[in-house]
């Protein structure tokens, strides 16, 4: 029985991280790229405004962000439950 909670508390853990990177994702690039781009107009960046540079190239880095973050946690995560690769 213990085997099947370490089990069941790994893949909570493990769906939690996807979520969590997930409701990040989306707010960056959706919400800050879509949604608040109006909001985010009068701030200037590199020459254009916050709402265009989170559109344009600030979704792609915060997602190559999360991959690795999620590769980390995961990393982590694995060794924790004794799932790690040697």
């Amino acid at each position: 029985m213990s085997d099947n909670s370490s089990n069941a508390a790994y893949w909570s853990a493990n769906v939690r991280i996807i979520l969590i990177s997930l409701v990040i994702w989306a707010l960056v690039s959706f919400g800050f790229g879509i949604l608040l781009r109006p909001m985010l107009a009068g701030i200037s960046v590199g020459g254009t405004d916050l709402g265009f540079w989170f559109a344009q190239q600030g979704s792609i880095l915060v997602f190559l962000a999360l991959i690795f973050f999620y590769a980390w946690k995961m990393n982590k995560l694995d060794a924790e439950h004794g799932v790690d690769e040697e």
